[in-house]
């Protein structure tokens, strides 16, 4: 194993070339986390259609994404679309990829809530004349949102760790970084840990980010 000192040289070498790979994780893992959660209200939403064939597609939609592995769909993109003459960059088949597959987890979670409610409520706001839309916007949607604050930071957390698997369709981001730094100088366990110790200290983040959150909307029983 090699020494320390060399690898902080190595590594210091390719400070530079880690730290744009770093903010281009907290870029996909940020954008994703965004845009998984807006379409995955609207997907939710969707579930509480009255129309049954919409209900079965979305509920279609939701099975399809959960059930399939986020590395199969990133390859069927980026490496089977070519074929039909459609090419993006790695940016954007690792975002569109990863909306649709967060959009369905979070779909599932805000339902799960919904089940949890009482339904006296929507229906008291529906006699007093209140529109499906604004018993969603004002009612429902607000308070699965607060319940589900435990689930969604789960699947921040997840997002920011699935953002590894870009660097298989060549997204330079921190990981590929750290490949990079690893093949150069063959420490791979130092390498390594230094990426466990920045995952780590960016998931604390989150966490701590979400225990204030769920203070700031607790609502006490």
């Amino acid at each position: 194993m090699g020494s320390w000192s060399s690898f902080a040289r190595d590594l210091s070498e390719q400070l530079p070339l880690i730290f744009a790979g770093l903010l281009k994780t907290i870029q996909l893992a940020g954008l994703i986390s965004i845009s998984g959660l807006l379409l995955g209200i609207v997907v939710f939403y969707l579930t509480l259609s009255k129309n049954a064939a919409v209900r079965n597609c979305i509920n279609g939609y939701i099975s399809f994404f959960i059930g399939m592995p986020l590395i199969v769909l990133l390859f069927l993109m980026y490496y089977g679309l070519p074929q039909w003459g459609i090419r993006l960059s790695p940016f954007t088949v690792a975002f569109i990829g990863f909306s649709f597959n967060v959009a369905a987890y979070n779909a599932a979670y805000l339902k799960t809530a919904y089940n949890g409610l009482d339904k006296t409520q929507l229906e008291a706001a529906s006699a007093q004349g209140f529109t499906p839309l604004q018993i969603f916007r004002l009612i429902t949607l607000p308070q699965v949102i607060r319940l589900s604050i435990p689930a969604l930071t789960n699947q921040v957390i997840a997002n920011l760790k699935d953002s590894s698997v870009a660097f298989l369709i060549q997204y330079t981001e921190f990981f590929a970084r750290i490949q990079e730094l690893a093949a150069t100088n063959f420490q791979f366990f130092k390498a390594y840990l230094v990426a466990a110790l920045v995952y780590l200290a960016l998931v604390s983040a989150i966490v701590l980010c979400s225990r204030a959150i769920e203070r700031r909307y607790f609502i006490p029983a």
